[in-house]
């Protein structure tokens, strides 16, 4: 019998949450992004299942834009981060990529580079993230001389990145959105600005183009949830099942360094699961997990193979008992991957992207 950790990808949720992204922003686009093997799920997959609805793919590098060619996929995909080196211009021209333009060597690549087809462009505005993109008073410029060019340059639009769309918060978020429509005015430039959570919960974000994220694979990225964001579906389940059971007497200590130790007689799972699969390390007891769909409490340090879950108030539960690390029980109840992360003092994205090869992606539906 195959070690029974696998992730379960549902097709079928990533189209919902990809649709619900696109009907909350009925006058914009909705590129959907792919980066990083779609947040760990599976870019091809991925993007196979979404083509037919998606008019564009978002991508952080022509790597991974060239896994999606050699797929065969046709959709437009726009790289986010740009190029790396003036040369990779080639390579963009003959994949038919979009590119977003970040910093002044890339312009002048982009000017010195006769395309055959004009390279539509996403000319990228620091608007307070303080990471990529020019100076609103600079970019002005820098979109003039682009504009100078329509033999190589076309489908301009200003992009940028919210640093707080997620917080309850709005004074920054409002800040940055202030001084990009300010700039979209004043140029008369069409714009793509909205991440997950400001699709989710900023229609005054929405732009001629939107990038929904993580929220296509089912996480919630607000601080405080909304009726959008409690819709979403999770697209991954982690899933194993209980390998063996142990009984502890009280005040016996539970995996390495002793961290746990068993406040009453108590009956422990041990999990074919463990952070040479991706789960993190850094969970503490009580870090919840599924157990025949009910909600159950981590028992000790995660190893690298597998990880302990306390199941004495489950006497139904033995050797091979589903359990779900996130994601949706067979029995339907869901453990939101964003209230595991909570316990590892992370966020969904590290552990959707964490988890490893060693945990085979199934795909369902789409």
């Amino acid at each position: 019998m195959a070690r029974p950790l696998t992730a379960d990808i549902n097709l079928n949720a990533l189209r919902q949450n990809y649709c619900l992204a696109r009907d909350l922003a009925p006058h914009s686009q909705s590129v959907a992004v792919l980066k990083a093997d779609a947040y760990g799920h599976g870019a091809v997959a991925c993007a196979r299942a979404l083509e037919d609805l998606a008019p564009a793919f978002a991508v952080a590098c022509i790597e991974e834009a060239e896994t999606l060619r050699m797929a065969g996929i046709e959709v437009p995909i726009v790289l986010l981060e740009g190029i790396f080196e003036a040369e990779e211009l080639a390579r963009v021209d003959a994949l038919g990529l979009w590119i977003a333009v970040h910093s002044e060597w890339q312009v002048e690549a982009l000017l010195a580079f006769m395309p055959h087809q004009p390279i539509p462009v996403w000319l990228k505005v620091d608007s307070g993230m303080h990471r990529l993109g020019f100076s609103p008073a600079r970019a002005a410029d820098v979109w003039a001389r682009l504009q100078a060019v329509p033999e190589r340059v076309t489908d301009l639009h200003l992009m940028s990145h919210f640093a707080t769309a997620d917080a309850i918060e709005p004074g920054y978020f409002r800040r940055q959105l202030a001084l990009l429509n300010e700039l979209s005015a004043r140029l008369d430039a069409p714009t793509c600005l909205a991440n997950s959570p400001a699709t989710l919960a900023w229609p005054e974000a929405h732009g001629a183009w939107n990038r929904p994220g993580v929220m296509l694979y089912g996480s919630d990225p607000l601080e405080g949830a909304n009726d959008a964001s409690r819709s979403l579906v999770p697209v991954m389940t982690l899933r194993s099942a209980i390998i063996a059971v142990r009984e502890i007497a009280t005040g016996e200590p539970v995996g390495y360094g002793g961290r746990f130790k068993a406040p009453y007689p108590a009956r422990v799972g041990v999990v074919a699961c463990g952070y040479g699969d991706g789960y993190d390390r850094h969970a503490v007891d009580g870090t919840p997990l599924l157990v025949d769909g009910q909600r159950a409490g981590l028992a000790g340090k995660v190893s690298m193979d597998m990880l302990t879950v306390d199941i004495t108030h489950l006497p139904d539960a033995g050797i091979g008992s589903e359990v779900v690390l996130w994601g949706q029980a067979v029995s339907g109840e869901v453990l939101s991957i964003d209230e595991v992360a909570r316990y590892c003092d992370t966020i969904s994205y590290t552990l959707l992207t964490g988890v490893l090869p060693r945990a085979p992606r199934r795909y369902h539906g789409g």
